[in-house]
């Protein structure tokens, strides 16, 4: 089938000249693998094969207006932490594609957003295990500028098979200055796009009880519609996204139609930037298999108003994106101190203030029904703009940074949060967790190629397992050293036999476009999130390698 693709897609090309004459190969390769060593007391329990590995190799293909590539994948058996269905060896991504100043056809596998991600999103993100490639067909057509039209039909990858679903997408996207305003008459410019997008999967039975059978339905459509305004450093943009009744697991069966909508406002200027947004969830997972509850075939991506925090004790408590329902607010401020002034001194200070806040929808039940949400109902209904009574997530942070001397930077940061463990992890009956982080990482450059960095982080809190200490210097020969000793001490934990220490030390040498990376060390166990999309971390103990390269 792919080389039949090839030919067909090639076709065109392969009468004006040779198909390999003038052609470019390029592709890159990653290795992660661990060795385990069983540790009991946090939870590194003994690994049969002693090893496991995760590792990619990307070959892409490209001459003139044709591309074809694949990638290969091998996990044996998956690292910890993956989802064990991984596992084997196998080409489960491949594509061809031919393109010209209006058109693009891609046959194969292939990623593809609509707007925001609300309705459609497919997307690959190795660090969470998570691929939900459509395999199918492609067309993007742009008849003329500012206008541009896709279509896209295919399955969704299911680990080393495909979903039962097939998903069908049409989408469009009209920049109304570079159509009508040829001359650019106007600052403002505004772009309008619009998407449908519907899944359809065979009718099933399911039970709701012992007298009580639903019919589901085969054909689930779901649309949206957006907008951008920007004018000089104002912008705002927003996405409307509504779905049709789709009862399955994640929402226990009900009938009730989805909804979300997202709006964002940003204004920047020197020295200053502003962005406030606002989202709105409500019955919104969408996925190409009824019964699935994990993360796998999502149909679409419904964006987490959150501070993406880089820091391990930060990022400790990140919060997941809730589909059946949440409302969220977020703000950040961005201000440069300008440099020469008292306060910012010689090289200027920078400081970023990030709020957000994200909690239940306010849910009603229905007339004669005393349970909101029960299976092979309504479910419920929502006004639109209530918020619930429950909070989910809460962050406020400060961040300062500042360039002391040539050789010496120093960043500062609070952070201050409300995390519903309950909700986010599944721990009922565990109180809200209250949290206060501190962070300071200095770096002292000490030669034109050498630097000494040092990071301090302090986590306080009374819930969960308590208060954590983090330490680490690292020490960077540039470019290609770099060595790295830290150690994470949970020594506020309410079990005195369960204070532990997690020392780790880090390696890496890079060499052009290789790099060689190696951890031995402790792991706790965690969530790891990107973007509001998570998975379980378990605690490990012994070596990582990493190994990545290109050409």
């Amino acid at each position: 089938m792919f080389a039949a693709a090839l030919l067909l897609l090639a076709a065109p090309f392969v009468r004006a000249q040779n198909f390999l004459e003038g052609g470019r190969v390029s592709g890159n390769f990653q290795l992660d693998a661990q060795v385990y060593r069983a540790d009991s007391a946090i939870g590194a329990f003994e690994v049969a094969e002693k090893m496991r590995m995760n590792s990619f190799a990307n070959l892409l293909y490209t001459n003139g207006n044709f591309s074809a590539g694949l990638r290969a994948e091998s996990y044996l058996n998956p690292i910890l932490g993956y989802d064990p269905r991984y596992k084997g060896n196998g080409v489960p991504y491949w594509f061809g594609s031919w393109r010209n100043e209006q058109f693009e056809i891609t046959v194969g596998n292939f990623y593809e957003q609509f707007g925001s991600g609300m309705v459609l999103r497919s997307y690959e993100e190795r660090n969470l295990g998570y691929d939900n490639a459509l395999k199918g067909a492609k067309v993007r057509f742009s008849p003329t500028e500012g206008v541009v039209l896709k279509g896209l039909i295919g399955t969704q990858r299911y680990f080393w098979e495909q979903g039962p679903g097939i998903v069908r997408g049409l989408d469009g996207e009209f920049a109304l200055n570079d159509i009508f305003d040829k001359e650019a008459k106007y600052r403002t410019r505004v772009t309008l796009g619009g998407s449908f997008v519907s899944k359809y999967q065979d009718t099933e039975e399911i039970s709701a009880g012992p007298d009580e059978l639903l019919i589901l339905p085969a054909n689930v459509a779901s649309w949206a519609a957006r907008f951008n305004i920007s004018r000089g450093g104002f912008a705002i943009d927003g996405e409307y996204a509504n779905k049709m009744n789709d009862p399955s697991a994640m929402n226990d069966y009900i009938y009730k139609n989805g909804e979300s909508m997202l709006l964002q406002t940003s204004y920047s200027t020197r020295g200053l930037g502003v962005i406030v947004s606002a989202k709105r969830t409500d019955n919104m997972s969408f996925k190409s298999k009824r019964t699935e509850t994990g993360s796998a075939l999502d149909i679409n991506y419904l964006p987490a108003l959150t501070r993406q925090h880089a820091y391990a004790l930060s990022a400790m408590y990140p919060y997941a994106t809730q589909p059946n329902g949440e409302m969220a607010l977020q703000g950040q401020v961005n201000y440069k101190i300008k440099r020469g002034s008292k306060i910012g001194g010689k090289y200027g200070t920078d400081i970023a203030i990030n709020y957000s806040r994200i909690t239940s929808i306010q849910r009603d039940p229905l007339e004669g029904d005393t349970v909101p949400g029960g299976a092979g109902t309504a479910g419920y209904t929502s006004p639109f703009l209530a918020f619930g009574n429950e909070l989910y997530f809460r962050d406020f942070n400060i961040e300062i940074q500042r360039k002391f001397t040539a050789d010496f930077k120093l960043l500062v940061s609070y952070v201050n949060l409300k995390y519903n463990i309950d909700v986010i992890e599944g721990h009922p009956g565990d109180p809200m967790v209250n949290a206060h982080i501190f962070i300071a990482d200095g770096t002292y450059r000490l030669t034109d190629k050498r630097a000494v960095k040092l990071e301090y982080q302090h986590l306080l809190t009374k819930e969960d397992e308590g208060d954590w200490l983090q330490f680490l210097i690292e020490y960077t020969v540039a470019p290609k050293w770099y060595l790295t000793v830290a150690d994470q001490y949970n020594y506020g934990n309410q079990d005195k036999d369960r204070r532990f220490h997690y020392p780790a030390v880090s390696a890496g040498y890079t060499y052009g476009s290789n790099r060689l990376t190696l951890t031995y060390g402790k792991q706790r166990e965690g969530i790891l999130c990107v973007g509001g999309v998570c998975r379980n971390v378990p605690a490990s103990n012994g070596l990582t390698i990493t190994l990545t390269s290109a050409f």
